[in-house]
């Protein structure tokens, strides 16, 4: 999740380059060339049953394309401290999913976890002073709150889609290996990317790109495609999904460290607050508790 903030980052500069559909395409691409390896099926791993098919697509489906597709369109549509608090309920989603769907029992300790998490999310984006910049500019503002119903409705879909992934991810490491999972679903989502890649690719000039740029998007894709989905599936083998979401705080922590360190960002004492109760509750999310048969049930 720390990675993931890195590149969200630092993408900024490829999405004032590149189209976003053509992006995300390019994305996938290179993540495919990466690692056609990690397709292998090692000789200890089972045949894949339909029912594991149908969830590596809907990994793919959700976590990568309409994810994609709600955040970016969302975001559009609403506000940034709108989008932000909404987004602050991704520990709490993945948690209530892992619980219907995997069974999972939640400890109050990481309830609590969540609980901080997602304040310090909310707290963090209601800080932010991105909008202040558009005060003066009336017909902007009246066309970005114009939507924001249907805005907010699409951040939550998004919202949703993330507590799928993580949930799904899990799953599917019961069966299938991290790095094999990183590799067919990065297959799928170059696959659903495709049509809208080459349409946004149509007319692009692609030579007026700098070597500079070009290095980014390789980062950027290797970090998004390969590193952050593999460390992720790994983690999940060993905790419960609904742990894992409290990492998600990572996130905007990260993110807005390297827009202090690189992009010259600054900020706030409220800010800082925030970020102090989300580590809290990654402190509480993974700090050892005594070993005791009602932590065991837990």
């Amino acid at each position: 999740m720390s990675l993931v903030g890195s590149y969200v980052a630092l993408s900024k500069p490829l999405v004032a380059v590149f189209p976003v559909f053509l992006l995300a395409w390019l994305r996938f691409g290179l993540g495919a060339l990466a690692m056609p390896h990690w397709l292998i099926k090692p000789a200890s791993e089972p045949a894949m049953t339909k029912s594991t098919k149908k969830l590596l697509f809907l990994e793919s489906f959700l976590g990568n394309f309409m994810f994609t597709i709600c955040m970016l369109y969302g975001v559009s549509m609403t506000s940034a401290v709108s989008a932000g608090v909404i987004m602050a309920s991704i520990p709490m989603a993945v948690a209530l999913l892992s619980w219907a769907i995997l069974g999972e029992r939640i400890g109050i300790r990481v309830w609590l976890a969540i609980a901080l998490a997602a304040l310090g999310i909310a707290l963090f984006s209601l800080s932010k002073s991105e909008l202040l910049t558009h005060a003066n500019q009336a017909l902007e503002t009246n066309q970005l709150y114009k939507n924001s119903a249907w805005g907010n409705a699409l951040v939550l879909a998004a919202v949703l889609c993330e507590a799928a992934y993580a949930v799904i991810g899990k799953k599917l490491t019961g069966t299938i290996s991290p790095k094999r999972i990183t590799a067919l679903i990065n297959l799928w989502g170059f696959a659903l990317m495709t049509p809208f890649g080459i349409y946004a690719a149509r007319g692009f000039d692609f030579v007026q790109v700098s070597v500079g740029t070009w290095l980014l998007l390789l980062f950027y894709a290797l970090a998004a495609s390969v590193w952050t989905v593999w460390l992720w599936m790994t983690g999940l083998k060993t905790i419960p999904a609904a742990r894992a979401g409290v990492f998600t705080v990572m996130l905007p922590i990260s993110a807005a460290l390297i827009g202090v360190t690189l992009l010259g960002e600054q900020l706030d004492g409220m800010q800082l607050f925030a970020f102090a109760l989300c580590l809290t509750g990654v402190l509480l999310a993974t700090v050892p508790e005594r070993s005791s048969p009602l932590n065991r049930q837990a």
